[in-house]
C-alpha cells in the first residue's frame, strides 16, 4: 500500500507587471504615451517655431521682393541671380572663408596643444586650474569679451601697442587697418572658443590606452611617433566633432565684428551674417537678404555633409 500525498490546487497568480486586463493595459500605455509626448513637446515646440519656421519663411521670402512695409510681391530667382552680380557679397565670403580656415587651424591646434599639456602628470589641483583658466573665456558673454579686447587692441591707449612700443615695435592699428581689423577678429574667436575644444580633447586623451602607448615606447618609439600613430589616431573621434563644430561657428561670425570693427574699414572685417543684418534691418530688403541667408545655410549643410562623407576615411571609429 502506498500513500499519496494530497495534492491542493493552488490560486492563481496575481497579474504583475504589465499583464492585467485588457483595457488596463491601454489605459497604461496611454498614459505612458501622454507623458512622452509632454516631455518632448518643448522639443518640438521649440524646433518648428525657432528652427522649421524661420527657415520655409525665409525661403519664401527669398522668391519675394518684400520690405516690409508693403506685402511680398513674387519674383522668383531674381534675388539668387542678383547675388552673383554682388561685389559686396563676394567680399563678405571671402572673409567669412578666411575666418573659417583660421578657426579651423588655430582654435584646434591651441586646443590640442593645451590638452596635450593638461594631461601630462600634472598634480590635481594644477590641472584644475589650467582647465578652469582656459574654458573661463568661452562662459564670458562674447560681446564682453569683444569689449575687453577692443580695449587691448586700442592704438594710443592699448596694452597691445604698449609692448608693442617697450620692445621697440611700432604702434598698429588694430581696428581701424584692412590689414589687422581681420587679425582682431581671428584674435578674439580664437582666444574665446579655444578653451571649448580643449576640454573636448582632453576627454579624449584621457580614454588614450596607456597600456598600448607605454607598449610603443618599449618598441623604441619616440614620443612624436607614439603622438601621430597612437595618440591621434584615437582622438580622431573628438577631432571630426571639433572642426565640424567651429566651422559651422565660424561661418555664423557676427557678434565679436560688430563690436570690435563694425565690419571695417569698408568691408573689410565684414562677415556674411553681418551682411545679411544689414540687408534685412538697415535696407529693408528681406528678400534679398533671406535668399543670402538660405544660400549660408545650404553652404554650410553641404560642408557638413561632405565631412560626413570623408569621415570614415580618417576616423577611428572602435
Amino acid at each position: 500500500m502506498t500513500l499519496t500525498a494530497p495534492t491542493t490546487k493552488l490560486p492563481p497568480a496575481p497579474p504583475t507587471g504589465r499583464g492585467g486586463r485588457p483595457g488596463q493595459r491601454s489605459a497604461a500605455r496611454r498614459r505612458e504615451a501622454i507623458t512622452g509626448y509632454l516631455f518632448t513637446a518643448p522639443t518640438v515646440i521649440g524646433f518648428l517655431v525657432f528652427v522649421l519656421g524661420p527657415l520655409v519663411a525665409a525661403l519664401y521670402l527669398s522668391l519675394t521682393k518684400y520690405n516690409i512695409l508693403t506685402a511680398p510681391k513674387f519674383v522668383g530667382l531674381d534675388n539668387y541671380a542678383r547675388m552673383f552680380r554682388d561685389e559686396r557679397l563676394a567680399t563678405t565670403y571671402g572673409n567669412t572663408v578666411l575666418y573659417v580656415a583660421a578657426a579651423v587651424v588655430l582654435i584646434n591646434g591651441f586646443a590640442l596643444l593645451f590638452a596635450v599639456l593638461i594631461n601630462q602628470r600634472l598634480p590635481r589641483a594644477l590641472t584644475y586650474v589650467f582647465r578652469s583658466a582656459y574654458f573661463f573665456p568661452y562662459l564670458v558673454a562674447l560681446v564682453y569679451v569683444s569689449i575687453i579686447w577692443q580695449a587691448l587692441f586700442q592704438k594710443d591707449t592699448g596694452i597691445l601697442n604698449y609692448y608693442l612700443t617697450a620692445i621697440g615695435g611700432d604702434r598698429i592699428d588694430w581696428l581701424n587697418s584692412s590689414e589687422f581689423a581681420k587679425v582682431s577678429v581671428i584674435i578674439v574667436d580664437t582666444w574665446r572658443n579655444v578653451g571649448f575644444a580643449m576640454l573636448i580633447f582632453v576627454a579624449a586623451l584621457q580614454e588614450v590606452p596607456k597600456d598600448m602607448v607605454e607598449a610603443a615606447r618599449m618598441d623604441g618609439a619616440n614620443e612624436w611617433q607614439v603622438f601621430r600613430r597612437i595618440v591621434l589616431p584615437m582622438i580622431s573621434q573628438a577631432t571630426f566633432f571639433n572642426i565640424t563644430i567651429t566651422i559651422i561657428g565660424a561661418f555664423q561670425i557676427y557678434e565679436s565684428i560688430i563690436v570690435l570693427t563694425r565690419g571695417g574699414p569698408g568691408d573689410a572685417s565684414r562677415s556674411v551674417v553681418m551682411y545679411i543684418a544689414e540687408v534685412a534691418f538697415n535696407k529693408f530688403d528681406m528678400g534679398y537678404a533671406s535668399a543670402i541667408a538660405v544660400t549660408l545655410f545650404l553652404i554650410i549643410m553641404l560642408v557638413t555633409l561632405v565631412q560626413f562623407r570623408l569621415r570614415k576615411s580618417w576616423v577611428n571609429n572602435e
